[in-house]
């Protein structure tokens, strides 16, 4: 088949992972994280090679000269890990030119990845089929903390970006100052709206999930091991630790995989994870976030229906190693993806 990839590169994807690692001292007020969303060439050039095994592959930046390279190739499937441009649903960007066009595409549909990236319509949905996730606040201005009556710690965030960008150690408050200074470097910083959460003080575990229908499956889950971190170091994925801790060169061997845990607690992430998936209308593969309460009971925290994929099992990026433990290569782990977005469209 002739299958275009599309994806967004990193600006001098060395430079920016150089100036995370060294950057000790992270200023908040700085957008440092802009381009987290983004892939390296290592991983476009790994999933590229993974679909040239068996197809030809034309590559497409998601720039604005998209749309008029695709609607000249026209190829016979996209395999889509673009992250898009800006905006609240910079992920429908591509997607929604391909619906527009007629061709086929892996992953979601462009209104599942905008409501997936806008995390308080994630919880709606969830909150409506009462799929557990902690309970939550929208502040798009500091007046409004005013009318919050939640109980702290409280986890502050972004309400629209991936890859922990706008979740650092500071993002755990205890009282009200260290909740406005949060709410306020969110507002100023990205240029959005605050979701404020109160705090998960449980365990953190990650799920991928690959295909659709009766052939979907649920891949090894893995546990972010907290009691592993260093000691001054907040249980959280953040981005210091995400870019900073957690890096080809450092070895931060802090996951499970597949998790330690009981089957019944295993039977109860599995069970809300498939629910989220099918609510969400997710297609072909995602990555579910799951935190405990204080009460032991898996929480929704987030659904990444474009997971990361980076190739290098040093990086821990999560689907990869979930696959890495369920006996697929990183090549079957791609092109499995694209069978399951080929046998939607009949493709076979």
């Amino acid at each position: 088949m002739n299958v275009a990839l599309t994806f967004n590169v990193k600006p001098e994807s060395d430079t920016f992972f150089e100036l995370v690692s060294s950057n000790n001292s992270i200023n908040l007020n700085n957008k440092i994280d802009e381009f987290a969303e983004w892939d390296t060439c290592e991983t476009i050039n790994a999933v590229k090679d993974a679909l040239s095994l068996y197809h030809d592959v034309n590559l497409i930046e998601a720039n604005y000269d998209a749309f008029e390279k695709l609607k000249a190739i026209k190829p016979d499937i996209v395999f889509n890990i673009a992250e898009g441009y800006r905006g609240f649903s910079r992920e429908s960007q591509i997607p929604a030119m391909l619906e527009m066009l007629n061709i086929p595409f892996t992953g979601s549909d462009s209104l599942t990845l905008g409501i997936c990236l806008d995390k308080s319509r994630t919880k709606e949905i969830l909150s409506y089929y009462n799929i557990p996730n902690s309970k939550f606040f929208v502040c798009e201005n500091i007046s409004q903390l005013n009318t919050n009556h939640f109980n702290y710690p409280l986890f502050v965030k972004p309400i629209c970006e991936g890859s922990s960008k706008g979740i650092f150690s500071s993002s755990i408050t205890n009282n009200y100052v260290e909740l406005k200074r949060e709410v306020e470097r969110v507002i100023d910083v990205y240029n959005q709206p605050a979701l404020i959460e109160e705090f998960l003080t449980g365990r953190e575990f990650t799920v991928a999930i690959l295909g659709n229908g009766s052939d979907k499956k649920v891949l090894p889950i893995i546990e972010i091991r907290f009691d592993k971190y260093p000691k001054d170091v907040k249980p959280i994925y953040s981005f210091e630790t995400k870019w900073i801790l957690d890096t080809k060169e450092n070895d931060f061997d802090v996951f499970d995989c597949p998790a330690k845990i009981e089957k019944e607690l295993e039977d109860k992430i599995i069970e809300i994870c498939l629910k989220t998936y099918e609510v969400l209308r997710c297609k072909d593969w995602s990555r579910i976030d799951v935190r405990l309460d204080k009460d032991g009971i898996p929480n929704i925290i987030e659904i990444n229906p474009l997971p990361g994929i980076m190739p290098d099992p040093r990086e821990n990026s999560s689907f990869p190693k979930a696959a890495r433990a369920a006996g697929l290569t990183y090549d079957e782990m791609i092109n499995t993806v694209l069978l399951s977005a080929c046998k939607r469209y009949n493709l076979l």
